[in-house]
């Protein structure tokens, strides 16, 4: 864990000074944060009262802890947690599971806006679950939609700016959920990493899934950015497509602390299908750092 200490302390760091944040006002740091599942933090536990079985917003999410990490710095912070299971784009600008729409926190008051989305527009959820259950070698279910997210998101983040024009969007991404290579040897290892379950061609391509959803997602952050968005993309991939050192190691099958629940989450008293493959407290927690770094 010493990279991660590391990385950790340098995002904290960057935090302190950061200019969003309002030392010396009275005023309140406003922020909104938008997003699916991952954003909200299906997997993490602790959730808001009534979320549990529906959105699943968990005190444990990147937005949240980010939010923790504000205050416990001596910053006043109005926060809107609007964040949504099972969320896509375009359901951000409507009713969703019997809640009103997300895009309707946005004031133009807000400060900062946290968003995780994406996944759920390009089918990333039945993907893992055809890699778990079937075979998902040769699967275009993926690759073949992002062009049209990478669409959608710019125009949702030229939406955010419409009625949030002084906000910075920082976006958080997926990562890697499970990794290409065989399982890590001499380790207590998940029963989703169990013979035949991810088979070596289902994680290579995987791999190669996850880089494509990722990349979509930069490019719909810049073409935001060049018509004016201030955002920026926190990614758990570098600009050249390798993962950032403090998330090596850490995907599903690998020595490292899970950065991403697994078959246990199918037990009883656990969420259920739903949570598998989702960030665990753990990776909510290191993906935090990264939305931080962008601040």
């Amino acid at each position: 864990m010493k990279k991660l200490g590391t990385a950790l302390f340098a995002c904290a760091l960057a935090l302190a000074v950061a200019p969003a944040a309002n030392a010396g006002t009275q005023r309140s740091l406003q922020v909104v944060a938008l997003g699916d599942s991952y954003a909200a933090g299906t997997g993490a536990g602790d959730y808001e009262p009534g979320t549990d079985g529906v959105c699943y917003r968990s005190a444990n999410s990147a937005a949240a802890v980010v939010v923790s990490d504000l205050r416990s710095r001596g910053k006043k912070v109005d926060f809107a947690n609007v964040m949504c299971s099972g969320a896509a784009i375009p359901d951000l600008s409507t009713a969703f599971k019997g809640e009103a729409p997300q895009l309707d926190s946005l004031k133009t008051t807000t400060d900062l806006v946290l968003l995780t989305i994406g996944g759920n527009d390009v089918s990333f959820a039945d993907y893992a679950g055809f890699c778990i259950q079937a075979d998902c070698t040769g699967s275009r279910l993926v690759l073949d939609q992002l062009p049209a997210m990478t669409a959608k998101l710019t125009a949702l983040l030229g939406e955010v700016k419409h009625r949030s024009p002084r906000a910075r969007v920082v976006l958080g991404g997926y990562g890697r959920a499970f990794s290409p290579a065989a399982n890590a040897p001499d380790v207590p290892l998940d029963p989703i990493c169990g013979d035949g379950i991810l088979t070596l061609p289902e994680r290579a391509e995987g791999a190669e899934v996850s880089k494509g959803v990722d990349r979509a997602i930069r490019d719909g952050v810049r073409a935001a950015r060049r018509g004016g968005v201030n955002a920026v993309y926190a990614s758990a991939y570098t600009d050249g497509g390798t993962l950032r050192a403090e998330f090596e190691g850490h995907s599903a099958c690998q020595a490292g602390t899970p950065f991403y629940r697994g078959l246990e989450a199918l037990a009883p008293g656990q969420e259920g299908p739903v949570a598998v493959l989702h960030p665990s407290k753990a990776g909510q927690a290191a993906f935090a750092k990264l939305l931080e770094c962008a601040l």
